[in-house]
């Protein structure tokens, strides 16, 4: 019979192991001594963000944003969220006939949904 001290030594080692991924992490990306891996002298230039080779738009804390980029936002992690109810729905399917009728009703009704939102123009960025 082991000890009831044994029964946390895989939590203690998964414990260390993680502290130590972290750590290796923050070494490796320089965050704690900088310059060990890499060399380390930004300029202008290379703190820039990126945009695609287009000169970067430099927008202040108050630039309005059009509604579109947020309705596109809202639909795609609707739509997402609901295709992830899929996966289970795909696993039971074979095993119970109900199933395929309740996620064919389901895919029914996203499908209403998308036509419904392609139809007032969420979809698309300009009109």
């Amino acid at each position: 019979m082991t000890e009831p001290s044994s029964y946390f030594l895989p939590v203690l080692l998964l414990l260390l192991l993680s502290a130590f991924v972290g750590a290796a992490i923050l070494v490796v990306s320089g965050k704690i001594l900088p310059g060990l891996l890499k060399p380390d002298n930004p300029n202008r230039h290379k703190l820039t963000p990126y945009e695609c080779g287009a000169p970067p738009v430099q927008l202040g804390a108050r630039h309005r944003y059009s509604i579109k980029f947020y309705l596109v936002a809202m639909l795609f992690i609707l739509f997402d969220v609901e295709a992830a109810f899929l996966l289970p729905w795909a696993v039971q399917y074979k095993t119970h006939l109900w199933t395929f009728w309740a996620g064919v009703s389901f895919v029914g009704t996203l499908l209403v949904g998308y036509i419904y939102a392609w139809g007032k123009g969420a979809l698309s960025w300009e009109r």
